[in-house]
């Protein structure tokens, strides 16, 4: 065998972290320019329309008002409904009717 010097363990695994520390500062870097190419390209997207009615639920009960889409009920207890179920609610029910938007009307149930 020859009697050179050998490059001590630790440091040939010291060298081996640098290299994959820069390995993964170099992919973050992709990731990161990902991201930024996506968030642009969704931000270029126009939002889509408002469903045709909206269903706002009561605390712990059944619908408590329906409105029509470009209505913007208050609470997170929304959800989108057909015009056959908001009819079948408003005939159910007309005092679900929203005062501000009246989708009675536009449901021709008036």
């Amino acid at each position: 065998m020859n009697e050179q010097e050998e490059v001590p363990r630790l440091d040939l695994l010291r060298f081996l972290e640098r290299v994959q520390e820069r390995d993964l500062a170099r992919t973050r870097g992709w990731i990161k320019t990902e991201e930024e190419r996506l968030a642009e390209a969704a931000a270029r997207r126009p939002p889509p329309p408002p469903p045709d009615y909206v269903v706002q639920n009561g605390l712990g009960r059944g619908p408590a008002l329906v409105h029509q889409g470009f209505c913007e009920p208050l609470g997170a207890r929304v959800r989108a409904a057909t015009a056959d179920e908001a009819r079948r609610l408003l005939d159910a029910d007309a005092g679900l009717t929203c005062q501000l938007c009246r989708p009675d009307t536009e449901l021709g149930l008036l």
